[in-house]
């Protein structure tokens, strides 16, 4: 359901990070309310330098980028598809997506499509459908997890400028 929160046996270590940022509750409603929060995060924030390999412009397209595969792994395991899903590779994605090229407005407009697709998806699913499990590069995942990790993902980058 998606009131309830997954448990770790729902997903591979490495999310711990993302789940625990997400407050207990619907998560439908939280990656919605979500939205505008992630939007002045990036906003505020377009001319910064960040450390490391990206700037805020790549950052906000890896955040859709993953969104994206994370809601299509959710969409195939809720539908029952047990075909294992591949993993990927964050930092070629960033390479080819040519976020630099494209204005901080496109890219916002990019994110509200996705969020929007990513809560008519979950929002649709039911109750059974929370809880089936798939694999994800090698790791069991459920769609739950699939919920809190998109939310949880998008709040640490936000977090991160």
């Amino acid at each position: 359901m998606r009131d309830t929160r997954p448990a770790s046996s729902e997903f591979a270590p490495y999310y711990e990070g993302y789940v625990s940022l997400i407050a207990d509750g619907d998560i439908v409603r939280t990656i919605e309310q979500q939205c505008a929060e992630i939007i002045a995060a990036f906003t505020n924030e377009p001319g910064r330098a960040l450390p490391g390999k990206w700037s805020v412009k790549d950052v906000l397209l890896h955040v859709t980028d993953t969104e994206r595969i994370m809601a299509y792994r959710a969409l195939r395991i809720a539908r029952g598809d047990s075909t294992p899903l591949a993993g990927f590779d964050q930092d070629p994605y960033a390479e080819k997506a040519g976020a630099e090229s494209r204005s901080l407005e496109d890219l916002l407009h990019e994110f509200r499509s996705v969020r929007a697709a990513t809560v008519t998806l979950l929002g649709g699913l039911s109750d059974e459908a929370w809880d089936r499990v798939g694999s994800a590069n090698g790791n069991d995942v459920s769609v739950r997890a699939l919920a809190w990790i998109i939310a949880g993902h998008a709040q640490h980058h936000a977090k991160a400028l």
